[in-house]
């Protein structure tokens, strides 16, 4: 194999395949990146065995077609540390690779690319696609209620549910549940309906590969994998396994509610603030709504306590909740703080539902009263 190419469509593309690739692995042939020179291109592709992502790099000429695995982390620096607009060669004879820029050389040893799993590529034939400015804030506004660390592995991944025209996103750690929803279309004939649950970390590499860009994003599943195509980049994961939640029951009709219209960025200010004083052992923080006012208290032993009053449009009777105030301030800080949001309360023991008027909706637990 011997390519040729610009340093800043290579380096883009072996940083995008090493991003899934272990830092430690008992397969040491993982902490690899496959590359592939053919005459319509190259692709870079690397993999856990969980997550896998093949990425074409743009503008790279193929002086003779071949594969060959590289050491990802010294390819990486090998092309960040080189000057702008370095046009490197790299060039493989089975028992090693040369990369040779102008004023440097670097021989690497070489594994056999045979000895590589596969990495899937997107099949033919029906999918979904999704805007990727829905798809940034799909994965921004669930992934962070998951919960990789519970024995009920389906709360480490986000439920992806593909209806119709529509897709929704949901995420929970069974503390707290977000659920965000937008519109989609099938593409190339009618789409498989289905219910994958996607590992979270599947989900943020999927956000980090849109880039600036906004390319429609195309999804197709089975029951064992989803694989997601963005631009030049696609990603393959192995679904996660387990029940979960259902979390449409968690979204209750309560029309006795109070629903009080506020505003994200003055409520993200005030809950961090009544939080300042909190302990992980008394780290609540109470939620006074009263007419006319939103007052936020805290208190610690050993930090004394807080009161934090915030204006709001609400008339009706006084009802006291107390939450977890980094649940709360989550959900608040991957919204605009301009953006007008819906709080509704019922009393002390029941859900705290927020929700937005573009498909997002957040459900919190309280916690008990002192």
């Amino acid at each position: 194999m011997k390519i040729r190419s610009p340093k800043e469509p290579l380096l883009a593309a072996v940083q995008t395949a090493a991003s899934v690739v272990p830092a430690r692995s008992p397969k040491p042939v993982l902490t690899n990146i496959k590359f592939e020179a053919g005459p319509t291109g190259a692709v870079v592709s690397a993999t856990d065995l969980e997550v896998g992502i093949r990425a074409a790099a743009e503008g790279v000429e193929t002086l003779a077609a071949g594969a060959v695995l590289l050491p990802s982390a010294r390819l990486v620096a090998i092309l960040r540390e080189a000057a702008p607009g370095t046009v490197f060669e790299i060039e493989s004879d089975g028992s090693a690779v040369v990369v040779r820029a102008p004023r440097s050389e670097f021989r690497l040893p070489v594994e056999d690319p045979l000895e590589f799993p596969s990495v899937a590529t997107f099949p033919e034939g029906p999918c979904f696609e999704v805007s990727a400015p829905l798809v940034r804030e799909l994965v921004r506004r669930t992934v962070f209620a998951t919960d990789n660390e519970s024995s009920r592995y389906a709360l480490g991944g986000v439920l992806l549910e593909i209806s119709g025209s529509r897709v929704v996103a949901v995420g929970t750690d069974g503390r707290r549940l977000a659920k965000m929803e937008g519109p989609g279309q099938p593409q190339g004939g009618e789409v498989r309906e289905g219910q994958p649950i996607v590992p979270a970390r599947a989900m943020q590499m999927v956000e980090r590969s849109l880039g600036a860009g906004d390319a429609p994003v195309h999804l197709t599943s089975d029951q064992h994998e989803i694989l997601v195509r963005t631009g030049a980049t696609t990603i393959s994961a192995r679904l996660v396994t387990g029940r979960f939640p259902r979390w449409r029951d968690v979204f209750p009709e309560r029309p006795e509610a109070a629903r009080v219209p506020m505003v994200a960025g003055p409520l993200l200010a005030a809950v961090r603030q009544a939080a300042i004083v909190t302990s992980e052992q008394s780290k609540g923080v109470d939620f006074a709504f009263e007419p006319g006012q939103l007052v936020l208290s805290g208190r610690s032993a050993e930090s004394g306590e807080s009161r934090i009053e915030l204006p709001i449009d609400y008339a009706g009777s006084p009802v006291r909740i107390k939450l977890d105030p980094r649940f709360m301030s989550e959900f608040l800080r991957v919204l605009d703080g301009g953006a007008a949001i819906t709080v509704e309360i019922a009393d002390p023991q029941s859900a705290c539902v927020c929700r937005t008027d573009d498909g997002y909706g957040y459900v919190i637990m309280p916690l008990a009263a002192d």
